[in-house]
């Protein structure tokens, strides 16, 4: 098994910045690529960026140059550094890792809450 724990969530105001941690442990066969979701009450779950184990990145149109998504491959973690945060962006981002060699399996963390303030 997998786990996944993320973080870095809070309550922030408008313009400010944050910066999510996901970290996996267990019987990490092989870790390919990690991302965040997240999802807002009454919203439709977005994917707002991944990256591959090769560090290649893709974000969502709504988070295209606001938000970098990076990995440490030695500590098997990604981090999603978020700045110029918006209302829009309040959400629990909800981290992922596809891990497996042959088979791949998603694993998922528990969701952490980020909330932006006028």
């Amino acid at each position: 098994q997998v786990q996944l724990v993320d973080s870095g969530g809070g309550l922030v105001q408008f313009g400010e910045h944050l910066r999510l941690s996901c970290v996996a442990s267990g019987n990490i066969v092989s870790l390919r690529a990690m991302g965040w979701f997240r999802q807002a009450p009454g919203r439709q779950r977005e994917l707002v960026a991944t990256i591959t184990k090769g560090g290649v990145a893709n974000y969502a149109d709504s988070v295209e140059g606001r938000f970098t998504i990076s990995r440490d491959a030695a500590q098997n973690a990604a981090y999603l550094q978020m700045n110029s945060l918006t209302i829009e962006d309040t959400a629990v981002y909800s981290c992922y890792a596809d891990v497996g060699a042959e088979m791949i399996q998603r694993f998922w963390g528990q969701g952490t809450q980020v909330t932006v303030s006028p």
